[in-house]
């Protein structure tokens, strides 16, 4: 069933930079608060695709925010224009951290929201974002899920233990995630005695989600049975975490 909508742009700020969010709400009156989940666009910026995600969570009963890392209007059209948007961040975790942390901090002044019941998603780079939120230990995250996200560990600063519960959805055949950075994210989780699962499905590369990715040489192509089980594991454990 779908429920009926609010939704609009969300403007908030990190330090100068002004950024665009987008904000889905249930239109139907809650008698409490509702858990707000953040949804952390891939590399070419918030789009189609992560405003579609937030109305999926909006007919889920929560609040859905999808953030803006880059800045209102810096968007990726290509390849290489996704690349430079994204590199700088990658490369720069603090910094990136930080940008993270303020859509966090904007998502608890929603009206309507529970501040202490944050969650959040993210696709490759999102993913990647809402695994840095994890280890950030973000105020009131409760649950982080990464859709074929990418594992490094941001290496600024020792790690405290994690308090979100944390899933990552992966293809065992991702070319930017191999099993090796996958094992080793499973010992950065464990030493930090976080709640993580890792559930890595077989025959299935990098963007498994996206009905757009066609690219099997490059091993990024759409599964939709398989993000059709990934999906079903957000909920499970959104639905226990928030």
């Amino acid at each position: 069933m779908t429920i009926p909508q609010r939704t609009g742009l969300f403007t908030y700020h990190d330090g100068s930079a002004e950024l665009e969010g987008f904000l889905a709400a249930p239109s139907v009156p809650s008698t409490k608060p509702r858990p707000v989940v953040l949804v952390v666009h891939a590399w070419g910026g918030q789009d189609d695709f992560a405003r579609a995600k937030a109305s999926m969570l909006a007919d889920l009963g929560y609040l859905g925010f999808a953030i803006d890392v880059y800045g209102k209007g810096r968007r990726g059209s290509t390849q290489e224009e996704n690349s430079k948007l994204m590199t700088p961040w990658v490369q720069d975790r603090a910094a990136l951290r930080t940008r993270l942390l303020a859509a966090v901090a904007a998502a608890r002044t929603i009206e309507g929201a529970a501040p202490e019941q944050i969650g959040v998603i993210g696709f490759c780079f999102g993913g990647l974002c809402a695994l840095d939120l994890a280890r950030a230990n973000a105020p009131g995250l409760r649950a982080a899920v990464a859709f074929h996200g990418l594992f490094m560990p941001p290496n600024i600063g020792a790690q405290q233990p994690i308090k979100a519960k944390v899933l990552a959805l992966h293809g065992y055949d991702d070319p930017m995630a191999k099993p090796d950075a996958m094992v080793g994210f499973a010992d950065e989780m464990t030493a930090a005695h976080a709640d993580w699962q890792v559930v890595a499905y077989g025959a299935t590369g990098h963007a498994f989600t996206n009905p757009h990715a066609h690219d099997h040489a490059s091993g990024l192509f759409y599964r939709e049975i398989i993000a059709n089980r990934a999906f079903k594991a957000m909920q499970d454990l959104l639905a226990e975490a928030l």
